[in-house]
Formats: C-alpha cells, sequence, structure tokens
C-alpha cells in the first residue's frame, strides 16, 4: 500500500533511502498515522507535526546507538512506527498493545521513557554525562514541545546542562500550542523571536551562505560582533545566557531544512539548542484548523475528519466540575480558577468564557498553580485549583509547605483520579489518596456520581483552613440528576449508609457505591447473606461512626479505585485495630504494581472493581 513505508522495519531503512525519497516518506508516515488513530484514538496532533524532525533524525544520527528522547511523548508516534513498531502501532494504546509513551521496556529505540511534560533535557544530560563518562561517544538529542518550556523542570536542565558543557542537542518543537493555546512570558518571547523581521532577515542569509566548513567560524563572528547581534538582542539571547548555542529558528516541516541543519550540528560540541518551527496537525487539515481537538480526538472518519462520538448516558466530570464552578463564581466573588494548562480537559473554559478576569491558565506548572493558590487564598480568595490526579504529585512539596502548613483553604480538585484508561500507567491516578491522607490539615474526599461532586465542591466554599481535596476519575459518570439542583452543605468526615445489612459490610469511597450495591444484591442471592453497603464520602476526615459499626461484622469490604497501601483499606484497616472484634478485612482497589494501558472498565476488571469483583470478594471474606 505504501511504496516507502513498508519496507521500513528499522531506522537503518531511513538511512537506505535516496534523499528524493524523504519527503514521500513523511507523507506516507502522516497518511498511515491517520489511517490507525481513526479506528484506534490516540494523540494525532502533535506526532503530525513532528514527522520531518522524526524522519530527519532517524535518518543523520545512528539509532539506537545514539539517543533520542521526546518530551511527553505526544510527539513521537513516528518515531514508533520508524523503529520496527509499525504494525505494532496499530494497536497502540489498547490491552496487550504497544503503549502511547515511549517505553524502555518496550524498545531499544525508546532510550527513556517519558508520559508527563518537561522531563527531556534533564533525562537526556544524564545520558550524556553517562556516554562522556563510558566514553562511548553517543550522541544525544532531546526533542522538547514550547508547551512543555513553561514547566520548571525543563528550565532546571537546561540551566545544568549549559553550565555542564555536555555534549547535548536540544530540539525546540516549536508549534505555538500545547494542549490549549499557549500562555505566558516564555511563549511571548518564543512568538517574538519567530516574528521578528530583521531576526529573520538575517538567520535567512546566514543560512543561505553557510557552508559545511564554515559553520562554526560564522556563528562564532556573528555572535561576536555586538553591532550586528541580532541574534542575542532579537533572537536565542535567553538560551545563549544559559551556555547554549542557539541555531534556528527553521522550518521543521521541511525535510530537506531539518537534514541538512542537522547534519550541520550532529559533530559540533557542547550544548546547542536548535528552534523548529512546525504545525501542530501538518498534512491533515482537520488537525490543522483545530489543533486543541485533534490533540487527541477520539474515532473519527479518516476521509472526511469527521469525529465519531458515542452517545453518553451521563455528563462528564470535567463539565459538572466546570459548569459549577460557574455557577459557585457566580455565587460567591471570591471563587476562582486556577489550572496548570488543562482548561479543556478539566472544564474549566466553562469559567474562563463566563468570568475571564477570574481564570487562570498558568502553563504547565503544577507546582506554581499551587503555590499560587496558596497565594490567593492567603489574599482572601476561594481558589479552585484543579489539576489531573498524576500531575498532581509534582505538586506535593507545596501542598504541604504552602498550603497546609499554613492552613491556607485552597481547593484541590484532583481530575483522572484513578485509573484512566489507555494511557496507562504514565497518568493513572493512583497515589493521591494515599499520598494526601498522611497530610495534616487536609481534607480527601471523593464523590460516588456527579450531585455529590458539585455539592463537595460548595462545601468546600465554607472550609476555613488547609487543603480541601476533591478527586474524581476520567469520564462520564452515573447518571445522577444534577443540572439545577439546590446545593446541600456535606458535613465534613460524614459518610453515608446506602444499605442495612448484615454479617458483611461493603465500604467504598468515590464511583464505585453502585456497583457495591449491585454486589450487595448479589451476594444475598448466592448466599442468603444481605451485606451493609456505605458510601464513606471522605477518607480524611474518616467517619468514625461508621468504623465502629463495621467492627461488629464478620468481614469488611473496601472498594476504592487508589493504591491499596496507604488508601481507604489502610485507613479503615488502622481504624479497626484498636476496636473490639475482629472482621475479616479485604481490600479493593490498585494493587502493588503499576497497572498498564488498557480500557477503562478492563483496567477496572482487572482490579476486581466490578459487581462480580466486590461480590466475589465479599463472599470470600465471610467464608
Amino acid at each position: 500500500m505504501y511504496k516507502y513505508l513498508d519496507n521500513i522495519n528499522s531506522p537503518d531503512d531511513v538511512r537506505a533511502l535516496p534523499e528524493e525519497a524523504l519527503g514521500e516518506l513523511c507523507s506516507e508516515v502522516r497518511s498511515y498515522m491517520v489511517e490507525c488513530c481513526s479506528r484506534n484514538p490516540g494523540h494525532i496532533g502533535s506526532s503530525l507535526g513532528s514527522v520531518e524532525l522524526i524522519v530527519g533524525l532517524h535518518r543523520v544520527y545512528d539509532t539506537p546507538k545514539d539517543k533520542l528522547v521526546f518530551d511527553v511523548g505526544h510527539q513521537a508516534y513516528a518515531h514508533k512506527i520508524l523503529t520496527g513498531r509499525r504494525e505494532a502501532f496499530r494497536g497502540i494504546r489498547t490491552e496487550g498493545g504497544i503503549s502511547g509513551f515511549p517505553k524502555m521496556s518496550e524498545s531499544e529505540y525508546d532510550s527513556f521513557g517519558t508520559g508527563h511534560s518537561s522531563t527531556s533535557v534533564s533525562a537526556a544530560l544524564g545520558l550524556a554525562e553517562a556516554a562522556r563518562m563510558k566514553g562511548t561517544g553517543e550522541k544525544v538529542v532531546a526533542v522538547i514541545g514550547d508547551g512543555a518550556l513553561t514547566g520548571g523542570l525543563a528550565w532546571e536542565g537546561l540551566n545544568n546542562a549549559g553550565s555542564s558543557k555536555a555534549d547535548i542537542l536540544v530540539i525546540l518543537n516549536d508549534n505555538n500550542i500545547s494542549i490549549d493555546d499557549n500562555t505566558g512570558a516564555v511563549h511571548n518571547y518564543l512568538l517574538k523571536i519567530t516574528t521578528d523581521p530583521r531576526y529573520n532577515s538575517l538567520k535567512r542569509r546566514v543560512w543561505d551562505t553557510l557552508g559545511e566548513g564554515r559553520l562554526r567560524d560564522w556563528v562564532q563572528k556573528k555572535v561576536k560582533d555586538s553591532k550586528s547581534n541580532l541574534v542575542r538582542s532579537s533572537g536565542g539571547a535567553l538560551f545563549e545566557a544559559l551556555g547554549f548555542r542557539y541555531f534556528g529558528p527553521i522550518d521543521g516541516n521541511d525535510i530537506g531544512q531539518v537534514t541538512d541543519i542537522l547534519r550541520k550540528l550532529r559533530d559540533l560540541k557542547g550544548p546547542r539548542i536548535l528552534h523548529c518551527l512546525t504545525k501542530k496537525g501538518k498534512g491533515y487539515a482537520p488537525a490543522e484548523e483545530n489543533p486543541t481537538v485533534w490533540h487527541a480526538p477520539g474515532r473519527f472518519d479518516p476521509a472526511t475528519g469527521e469525529r465519531i462520538t458515542s452517545a453518553h448516558k451521563a455528563d462528564r466530570y470535567q463539565d459538572v466540575f466546570g459548569q459549577t464552578l460557574v455557577e459557585l463564581a457566580r455565587k460567591d466573588s471570591r471563587v476562582v480558577g486556577i489550572t496548570p494548562a488543562m482548561a479543556s480537559g478539566c472544564g474549566m473554559t466553562a469559567l474562563e468564557k463566563a468570568m475571564p478576569e477570574r481564570f487562570f491558565d498558568v502553563g504547565i506548572e503544577e507546582e506554581h498553580a499551587v503555590t499560587f493558590s496558596a497565594g490567593l487564598a492567603a489574599g482572601g480568595l476561594k481558589p479552585f485549583c484543579n489539576i489531573y490526579s498524576s500531575f498532581s504529585q509534582r505538586a506535593y512539596d507545596q501542598i504541604i509547605h504552602d498550603v497546609a502548613l499554613q492552613n491556607l483553604p485552597v481547593v484541590l480538585c484532583f481530575d483522572r483520579a484513578g485509573l484512566v484508561g489507555e494511557d496507562g500507567a504514565t497518568h493513572n491516578g493512583c497515589f493521591d489518596m494515599a499520598a494526601y491522607r498522611s497530610i495534616p490539615n487536609a481534607v480527601v474526599t471523593a464523590p460516588r456520581d456527579e450531585l455529590e461532586l458539585r455539592n463537595l465542591m460548595y462545601s468546600a466554599i465554607s472550609h476555613e483552613g488547609g487543603p480541601y481535596i476533591i478527586r474524581y476519575p476520567r469520564g462520564c459518570g452515573e447518571g445522577t440528576e444534577w443540572k439545577e439542583q439546590p446545593f446541600t452543605l456535606l458535613e465534613k468526615g460524614r459518610g453515608e449508609k446506602l444499605r442495612d445489612g448484615a454479617v458483611a459490610a461493603i465500604l467504598t469511597i468515590g464511583p464505585f457505591a453502585g456497583a457495591a450495591l449491585r454486589a450487595a444484591s448479589m451476594v444475598e442471592e448466592r448466599t442468603g447473606v444481605s451485606p451493609a453497603v456505605w458510601d464513606m464520602r471522605f477518607l480524611k476526615p474518616l467517619d468514625m461512626d461508621i468504623i465502629r459499626e463495621a467492627a461488629s461484622f464478620k468481614a469488611v469490604v473496601t472498594v476504592e479505585d487508589g493504591t491499596l497501601k496507604g488508601g481507604l483499606f489502610g485507613a479503615v484497616s488502622e481504624a479497626l485495630a484498636p476496636l473490639a472484634g475482629s472482621p475479616v478485612i479485604k481490600g479493593l482497589g490498585i494493587p502493588d504494581r503499576f497497572i498498564t494501558h488498557a480500557a477503562q472498565n478492563a483496567q477496572r476488571t482487572l482490579c476486581g472493581l466490578t459487581p462480580e469483583g466486590i461480590a466475589s470478594a465479599v463472599i470470600e471474606a465471610i467464608s
């Protein structure tokens, strides 16, 4: 079907192609990517824009000896296709298939596993220093998107790499957008670089006249010439101040220009940065026209670009959050919203549209988002800071030091808590309950449905001090009516009995109350035992009235979508230990291992988080 791609089984095959075939290969890679992702959704937008960069890198560098590190991994699909995983790519992000992100255990060409933003420079620096110490002569390249430069870790890596004089090339893949539109001073600086007419005029003259042997002398002359140094005044001053040799910007979607400059830079020494301009969604018109939607569009018709959406039986939690936040902001002038570059994903675009002056997108800066929220709270506001659960791990110190220690009332809403499905281990929000339960002054709660999320958000406003953490899963809710429902103040640390019973007690937290109720009916049908069911609602403070009542049962089964070690199972076990009675305690949740990518329901089934799984655990516990 594909003239060149069908014969590419490794980068050696890319290096063997005639130069004039590279453009067509890039087109074929894009077509194949669209074909596969239309049926099996993934992060296609960034990868469409980085095809020429990846083809060029494998053309010029001796991979896998030379190391490529892709930031986040959203841009690395072409890399997977060209490195012996062409056929496996058809099953990307599915159970038993390859990961959607670079993964060291998957391929020798994945020199470092990535999934979270801004890690590439630090990892590449480590690889470069290891190669230097071993004397292997390996070249190391980090490919980082401009959105990832808003993350502090990227600048820590750049600062260290520049001062270390390491032999490292950083490619800045500048497409002017991450998931949503980029914001902040770094973005504005890059925009100034790429649009300054004097700078671009000089650059065109430089690249038109450079020859292979004159590159070093020419660039050094221009850098040292203070009168004509537009590179420093308009372009790469920031990167050069950090100790990097700055080159570009170039057209990162021109395969000839990419391979030419990579050849010229490959054998230079020391830290270098190549600024490439690319277009997110390049080569596929629907993705070019709406890059935010096409970051991860779901299934679509490859011929027309029409997205194939399934009818949702219930509203998504992120939409419940977004609409509720707007309602609360209208009721209380102190309410503001903060997101680290996840406005559309968490539903906060609703607040952005309704009250832009009370909406803050701080970029991919989870640590800053939390401490900024702490400052807002110290100033008398009521900040709702929404971070994906797995990304909140980066802000652990700030949650302790800047919020909890100072007893500041910051509402932390952790979207994508629990098992998230196809994004897999890098994005599963498994560790939040265990991590944050240990923090003094913290409240940790999880709603069982959409209405409870709404009411917990309302209740959080009256919380006087410390982090008020609300965690909820990715995807749709339980179908509970919530729109325009009156708000109800939920007492902190108070759960709710959902079913009377005897012998066995099922204690749930989060979106498993319905599954537990169905499981209780199944247990009664099979054994005659009618289990009681409670929604704990709060992990911290724990409802000790429920714990004392549960202590009188023969068996207690806890159900959660967090890690069993330290989560609800840990909390209930600790609370039951000093009480009279000795029930059998069994926990259902995420075991002590990383859960790989699969459909969300498949992941939950693996962990026993289904009515059948819960019923089986209860029957085993009472046997």
